[in-house]
């Protein structure tokens, strides 16, 4: 896997560990496989933040199937299945069957390999819709498909993630379980060994919970991440209610606008049979009603519920988006507070040095100081003897946390560099997104309203031949 030399970013990994890192840079050390995403520099006048895909990868999950029916091992398998010309897949159609778990082993170790990656989420297992219903019906199904066919979307979308060695094998490989328990044994991440950072408490790692030189760019993103979502959570909820009002989701007839119109028809119905001279126009127009009412009703299910279960996902996914962020800025946290310790340590190592030489008292430091210095004196310890053993010390531990200050350092800045690269690509996944959705929706009302209109012409006739005598 990585060298001795190439291990700096070890915890900072973003694209597949195949795919050759293309940035270069003379002065530094070259990165280990998975450092920086494919992009270009600005030599072919490109902003260096800005993706670069290297094909395209078009993703489907249909056909789900009760795999062991009749016993208490039953399960739903989904065909996967794929078109691409990215070079890293071994053919153009690649397809194979997976559960829901196998979706879920896949997230969250894209997760853990590519961290500065926004990874979509999964469908939430324990949200209400699953939990009431039979997870082996056919609406559960198809609702469960729906949501893990985004998911493979969203994957296919970020140009890093789509050249996944492991979302490769989850389309390809016949032999699925034998590369999972490969993977968790062989991670292409190896875990980083014990250094000056883990011997650090976290309470003095995370001793602020905000970045104390805060970059604009960064503030700008979280204020923007805070009203997209804002924005998402007030239309579905003003969505929510106005389905509620519409269809309350019980199959009989209820407090809703369907079933208003079908307690409607049944009125007409009956003054139907008040009135002999016009039955025959009324029954039509009462049919006209219930047609009406289960098209408001068919509306709600396939159009505004997608919808609301689409707006939903996106929160998730700006969540997600969101995590990013935040661990941006603990890396950053970790390098200032880092600093601190070294500058903390480096001013103690210089006051030993002063009062060995006769220049300072132990007063340099403050009243910590000073009491240690009382506290080692009432112990009958050599004094000059007992500061050159912790000065000796202290210059190891200064060597060692300059490293791990040079290291967070490069690993910050680096993981704002990839944040910002992975702004735009979620910026613009989104947009795709909200395009389909928005246009999704306005095509199911448009279904809508024109089987509507069809349903109340047919009435027309009829009701203009009712005579009426002037």
């Amino acid at each position: 896997m990585l060298g001795d030399d190439e291990d700096v970013f070890d915890s900072v990994t973003w694209e597949s560990p195949n795919a050759p890192p293309t940035f270069d840079r003379p002065s530094a050390r070259l990165p280990g496989p998975g450092f920086r995403q494919s992009t270009a520099e600005s030599e072919d006048g490109r902003d260096p933040h800005d993706p670069k895909w290297e094909g395209y990868l078009i993703t489907s999950v249909k056909d789900p199937v009760k795999e062991l029916a009749e016993t208490k091992d039953a399960y739903v398998s989904y065909l996967v299945s794929a078109k691409t010309n990215l070079p890293i897949f071994s053919t153009p159609n690649p397809s194979a069957r997976r559960r829901f778990t196998d979706f879920v082993f896949l997230r969250t170790h894209l997760a853990k390999d590519f961290p500065a990656c926004v990874v979509p989420p999964l469908p939430d297992k324990h949200r209400l819709e699953y939990v009431t219903g039979d997870r082996f019906s056919v609406e559960f199904m198809e609702r469960r498909r729906l949501d893990l066919h985004r998911f493979l979307q969203r994957l296919a979308r970020h140009p890093t993630l789509q050249r996944s060695t492991l979302l490769r094998a989850f389309f390809e490989s016949t032999e699925w379980h034998v590369i999972m328990h490969q993977h968790i044994a062989h991670p292409p991440v190896p875990e980083q060994s014990s250094g000056v950072i883990d011997s650090i408490s976290d309470s003095l790692l995370n001793a602020f919970s905000r970045v104390r030189k805060p970059d604009e760019r960064f503030l700008t993103m979280r204020e923007g991440v805070d009203k997209f979502e804002e924005g998402i959570a007030l239309s579905e909820r003003l969505f929510s209610r106005a389905r509620t009002r519409t269809n309350d989701g019980n199959p009989e007839p209820g407090e809703d606008l369907t079933g208003d119109y079908h307690d409607l028809a049944v009125a007409v119905q009956g003054l139907g049979f008040l009135e002999s001279g016009i039955t025959d126009p009324l029954n039509h127009f009462s049919n006209t009603l219930l047609e009406f009412s289960a098209l408001l009703r068919h509306n709600t299910q396939t159009s505004t519920d997608p919808f609301l279960i689409h707006l939903h996902s996106l929160i998730q996914y700006s969540h997600a988006n969101r995590a990013v962020l935040k661990l941006r800025d603990q890396k950053q946290m970790d390098f200032e507070e880092l600093s601190e310790y070294l500058s903390a340590v480096t001013a103690e190592r210089d006051r030993l040095a002063a009062v060995i030489s006769g220049r300072a008292g132990s007063t340099g430091l403050g009243l910590g100081a000073y009491i240690k210095d009382k506290v080692d004196a009432l112990r009958g310890q050599d004094d000059d003897r007992a500061r050159v053993e912790r000065m000796r010390k202290l210059d190891s531990k200064i060597k060692e946390l300059q490293d791990a200050v040079t290291t967070a350092h490069e690993t910050s800045d680096a993981f704002s560099d990839e944040t910002l690269r992975e702004q735009k690509i979620f910026q613009r996944a989104k947009e795709s997104e909200m395009k389909e959705m928005l246009g999704n929706y306005a095509d199911g009302q448009i279904e809508f309203y024109k089987a509507a209109m069809e349903e109340w012409d047919r009435i027309i006739p009829v009701i203009q031949r009712i005579r009426v005598d002037v």
